[in-house]
């Protein structure tokens, strides 16, 4: 980690500080940087220079840039040196740290084993397993990467809609946002699903009808105003449903030793695997790294932080999957057709009886919990920062006296009490359509800020060139097609039309907007991301 300045004055020392962060690919104390952040500091150097006169300042820039051309590393284009430009801030509102951050992104990315069980009978232990190891490195740590560097470059509420707009306008900004938060939303009705199919096992009345309509209806109502009562809540939260999830496969996994047959793990079967339940199952359990980026204005010191968090939550997420699935795959006999949701409180009470089932079951309740409230608040603060950067009406903008964003928090609610009646396998196949649009428009962002603004401050930024980054992306984009491939018709058809539907709701947003039907409004405190950097750096 090589510690720079936040400001260029014009000394020797700041400038090669200023060298030092495009050598050093690791984490500094840069600040962050997008368009909006650059044409910033090019106004103010020129304002400096024009109306003050300021000689050391004007030889500093001088200096500046005849080291990044010695370099030779950007083609002649300029070092643009980058102000502090702090996020906007909600007085008396306490940021979020380290540790619930961490399990934030766990509750956002995974929350446990629970959900994993379908993958077992699609394709049998061993490409189950396989599939656990091997697809972290195709999209897990790609997609990390990318949220770090991008995350950490714009430190702001709105996340990936920032960076898309950045890179290619606000038109496919708003498409990004309408499909990811779509996405999350259909996402976030599995967690009722999940929570409620882990509980009919022990009380067989919330199988179906009246009684299972009344405990959505009431989970949801519940978890909504733990969101509405604040992010700090809500992150300390995740840190002990994280305990309480993880500990019980902790406890299974010891008793399960003396059974474990490791001849087991390698049963495959390739003439009777589902491909697109199998991939679907491992796509939805290891993507949505992203999701945090819309909660980088909440974050406390964002570009040291969320790369931190991060890693951190990669390591957790990875072994949460993969010591459960290794003990249940290897202590138990195979019956493929017993793996579907729930399993796993079975596998409990055959290894260590009914006390142990009932902790799993307890477990993930409490795991659903967890996902559902990270989930949510990635998807009502990403309402916040796109009303913040007027895509959407003011009104999306407001804050609760915690500093929730209340409107944001109803709609994504009301998003997930209408799409709960899915099943668990259409969510899953339907989120990660409209999911891998978004990603689509991610990598093609994260590659164009590369190539248009090389010379950026980048708090974070992955120790690859533009060829390397282009080079990063192919794998995931490549597992994006095949993923897509094997949707249904029906799958394909609806998201289909949920794309275009906010094809034609954004030109509709401006009309509205500019017959001033709907008042709109930009937070003055964020940098303007769609001037045109170009002419002030000539």
């Amino acid at each position: 980690m090589v510690p720079t300045r936040a400001e260029t004055n014009g000394t020797d020392s700041e400038i090669h500080a200023s060298i030092d962060v495009f050598r050093d690919p690791e984490v500094t104390d840069r600040a962050p940087a997008g368009d909006g952040a650059i044409r910033q500091s090019l106004a103010t150097d020129k304002s400096n220079q024009k109306d003050n006169g300021n000689d050391n300042e004007k030889l500093g820039n001088t200096a500046n840039i005849q080291a990044s051309v010695a370099m030779g590393e950007y083609n002649g284009v300029e070092y643009v040196g980058i102000n502090e430009l702090p996020s906007p801030r909600v007085d008396n509102i306490k940021k979020v740290s380290i540790l619930p951050l961490v399990f934030l992104i766990f509750y956002e990315v995974s929350g446990g084993p629970f959900g994993v069980e379908d993958s077992v009978q699609a394709a049998g232990p061993l490409l189950t397993l396989l599939g656990f190891l091997v697809f972290p490195f195709i999209w897990s740590i790609p997609e990390a990467l990318i949220t770090a560097e991008m995350g950490t470059m714009f430190p702001e509420n709105g996340g990936y809609v920032v960076w898309v707009s950045s890179a290619l306008g606000p038109y496919w900004g708003f498409q990004q946002g309408w499909m990811k938060w779509l996405s999350g939303v259909i996402d976030n009705a599995l967690y009722p699903v999940l929570f409620l199919d882990y509980l009919k096992s022990g009380i067989p009345a919330l199988a179906g009808g009246l009684p299972r309509v009344i405990a959505v209806l009431a989970l949801t109502a519940f978890l909504t105003f733990m969101n509405y009562r604040g992010l700090t809540i809500v992150g300390w939260a995740a840190v002990l449903l994280g305990i309480l999830s993880i500990l019980p496969f902790v406890v299974m996994g010891l008793i399960s030793i003396p059974k474990l047959r490791p001849s087991r793990w390698l049963v495959v079967d390739l003439h009777n695997v589902d491909w697109n339940l199998y991939l679907n199952t491992l796509f939805w359990n290891l993507n949505y790294w992203d999701s945090i980026s819309t909660l980088a204005g909440e974050v406390d010191n964002p570009k040291k932080t969320l790369p931190r968090a991060l890693f951190y939550a990669l390591i957790l997420v990875v072994l949460g999957y993969f010591f459960p699935l290794l003990t249940g795959t290897g202590a138990i006999p195979l019956n493929r057709e017993l793996w579907t949701d729930g399993y796993f409180s079975d596998i409990a009470k055959m290894l260590g009886g009914v006390w142990l089932s009932w902790w799993i079951q307890g477990a993930a309740a409490m795991s659903n919990m967890g996902m559902f409230v990270a989930e949510m608040s990635s998807d009502s603060f990403q309402l916040l920062g796109m009303a913040e950067r007027g895509m959407l009406p003011k009104f999306f903008a407001k804050r609760s006296r915690h500093g929730t964003p209340l409107v944001g928090i109803l709609f994504s609610a009301s998003g997930v009490i209408l799409l709960s009646w899915m099943s668990f396998q259409e969510i899953v196949a339907a989120e990660n359509f409209l999911y891998c649009f978004g990603m689509i428009l991610e990598f093609i962002a994260f590659v164009r800020l590369r190539m248009k603004y090389p010379a950026a401050s980048r708090p974070y930024k992955i120790p690859v060139g533009t060829v390397g980054a282009i080079l990063m992306c192919i794998p995931p984009t490549i597992l994006i097609c095949v993923v897509l491939a094997f949707s249904s018709l029906k799958v394909m058809v609806v998201s289909l039309i949920a794309v275009i539907i906010g094809l034609v709701m954004q030109p509709c947003l401006k009309h509205i907007e500019k017959k001033r039907w709907i008042k709109f409004s930009t937070n003055s405190d964020l940098p303007d991301l769609h001037e045109n950097t170009e002419s002030l750096i000539n």
